[in-house]
């Protein structure tokens, strides 16, 4: 027997997904989340003294499962969580399958009166998951990801040249990692603010996360036991630009399609077809459909006073199961 990266969807050898009596389009479960460091993180939820992995998942659930449309923060780059539902979403020929709700929103007043679409949209990258051994869990074999419009070509954004021109890294790495390390102990001047949590990445790169002036809680996720985080995963190209030239206004301009918080939960780009899915190699796959899916941040910026590009995420929605017929890019 073929395997799921191999078959063609009119081979005979993956069965198609039948639709289930009384399943909900929304997220049922919450299988794990761990957001890296950021200006929301330990409040959206809100982590209190005891709290473990487990309870941390619950307090997700309830925020952003069964249509509850709450909000989550996964922090900067990296951060993620990983969400499942009480049956696989089908995979539907030349249809979107499922919508990703996030925050983002246009800019009302962009000091550039020529750019192109953006305002507040902070992309994650979105990975998929078929229960191929029917085990309950996603198995690491059965992980592949969406490739949006970045994955393609950078270059073609839209806002790719002033992004260049604005000093930003418009590169994408496939082969990115990040480690954050856990501050001594919490700033309390200004100049201790500025050099908060450090961080490097496999590129050469470092620095440090900032506290600033609006949230004043730890930005480490505290339920997590050790003193170095490590994420790894593909790094989209910086698409936060100061138009005002002065720090006061910064724009974070939207990627074409693929990415979840990228776009406003009522256009057709916040919802991806299955058929996106790649492989370690960029390589299209066939998935007769989804269990799973893990969403985590893909920008690693600083956008001045509004702080680090962090996804949050209010929910997941099986458009099929919806009634909502939304056609796939051409």
């Amino acid at each position: 027997m073929c395997g799921v990266t191999s078959c063609s969807e009119d081979d005979g050898a993956v069965p198609p997904v039948p639709q289930p009596d009384g399943a909900t389009a929304y997220i049922t479960r919450v299988l794990d989340f761990m957001p890296a460091v950021g200006q929301f993180t330990n409040t959206m939820p809100a982590y209190e003294e005891g709290d473990t992995q487990e309870t941390m998942n619950e307090k997700v659930l309830a925020a952003i499962g069964n249509n509850n449309r709450g909000l989550i923060s996964l922090g900067g780059y990296g951060g993620y969580v990983t969400v499942g539902f009480d049956h696989t979403i089908e995979n539907k020929p030349g249809l979107r399958d499922f919508r990703v709700l996030g925050n983002a929103f246009y800019s009302a007043s962009n000091p550039n009166p020529d750019a192109p679409v953006g305002g507040s949209c902070e992309p994650g990258i979105i990975r998929v998951a078929y229960d191929k051994n029917k085990n309950g869990r996603p198995d690491e074999d059965e992980w592949y990801e969406i490739a949006g419009s970045a994955h393609e070509d950078p270059a073609q954004e839209a806002w790719y040249q002033l992004a260049e021109d604005s000093g930003n890294d418009v590169n994408l790495y496939t082969d990115y990692e990040i480690t954050y390390y856990r501050p001594a102990q919490e700033p309390e001047t200004d100049e201790e603010k500025q050099s908060y949590i450090r961080w490097e990445d496999n590129r050469g790169n470092s620095g440090y996360k900032a506290k600033n002036a609006f949230h004043n809680q730890s930005y480490f996720p505290q339920w997590f036991e050790g003193d170095e985080l490590t994420f790894r995963g593909t790094c989209l190209p910086q698409n936060g630009i100061d138009e005002s030239g002065q720090g006061s206004y910064f724009i974070l301009y939207k990627f074409r399609y693929g990415y979840a918080d990228n776009e406003t939960n009522t256009n057709n780009e916040s919802s991806i077809d299955i058929d996106w899915a790649v492989d370690g190699k960029g390589q299209k796959v066939y998935l007769p459909g989804v269990d799973f899916v893990m969403i985590y941040t893909g920008v690693n910026q600083e956008n001045g006073w509004l702080g680090e590009c962090s996804t949050e995420i209010s929910g997941v929605e099986d458009l099929h199961v919806l009634g909502e017929e939304i056609p796939t890019r051409e």
